[in-house]
């Protein structure tokens, strides 16, 4: 291990700190503001929880976060069951998984607005009309890759002989996955459910690039950009506050799953 002087590490505490700061300082006023009792969303007037009970009466709001836990919540599950069948796929068939990884793990690379200029125009020359569906495609394709790497961490270290010996027992290959496979990497494909749900939230440039005309395809990261085009206000502040939480929340769940399966 490499000694450093007082002075590095204050140098390398002073960086960190600056890091830190520049990171969460924005996200500590614009938590802070949420509660500003004021119209005016930069100057304090003391505290307040109406800008949040505001947000309860907003009919606007509420639809888009209804359409934003519909997508996440059902483009969640497909990604969750397509991502685990893919992962367990890939490592059954190694021989074909440098192909499949470069396919599947695209999403992951490829910048949003390409992928959403491309997703547009496939839905556009198979003539569907936007809406909802269309946002949740588009989300599936997008956590897809995401859902199946974090199983792939898992299964990295799956003794597939208990695969074996349970078909050699005589299990079906269901029979095998429900009792065998799956519990083992369960934790891992909750985490890649909360990963995926997480995405699926705070996605804004597929959704914006996918969705229908209207209120019945608006997500709240759309519903917040086009609030935001007419000034910043506590209550967009409240709102963020909110979607960051939520985010934060599933985040969390996902890291502490992982480490578990880490110590495993």
């Amino acid at each position: 291990m490499v000694e450093r002087s007082p002075a590095t590490r204050r140098t390398l505490w002073f960086v960190l700190a600056l890091v830190f700061a520049f990171l969460y300082i924005p996200i500590a006023v614009l938590v802070t503001l949420s509660f500003n009792e004021g119209g005016l969303p930069t100057a304090w007037s003391g505290f307040s929880l109406k800008w949040y009970v505001s947000l309860a009466g907003n009919s606007a709001i509420l639809s888009a976060a209804l359409n934003t836990l519909i997508v996440a919540l059902v483009s969640t599950a497909i990604a969750t069951l397509l991502g685990t069948l893919l992962a367990i796929g890939i490592e059954m068939r190694r021989q074909y998984g440098k192909g499949l990884e470069a396919l599947i793990f695209a999403p992951m690379i490829i910048p949003d607005i390409v992928l959403a200029i491309a997703l547009l125009s496939f839905f556009s020359m198979l003539n569907l009309t936007m809406g909802l569906h269309t946002i949740i495609l588009a989300h599936v394709v997008f956590n897809l890759a995401f859902v199946c790497s974090v199983v792939r961490a898992r299964l990295k270290s799956f003794d597939w002989s208990i695969v074996e010996a349970s078909t050699d027992l005589g299990a079906s290959a269901i029979t095998t996955f429900r009792r065998v496979t799956l519990p083992v990497i369960l934790p891992a494909v909750i985490a890649g459910a909360l990963l995926a749900f997480t995405l699926s939230v705070d996605e804004f440039i597929i959704a914006f690039f996918t969705a229908g005309a209207g209120r019945a395809s608006t997500t709240l990261p759309m519903q917040i950009y086009a609030m935001i085009r007419f000034g910043i206000t506590p209550e967009i502040n409240a709102l963020a506050t909110i979607v960051m939480a939520v985010s934060v929340t599933a985040l969390t769940l996902s890291q502490r799953l992982n480490r578990g399966m880490i110590g495993q």
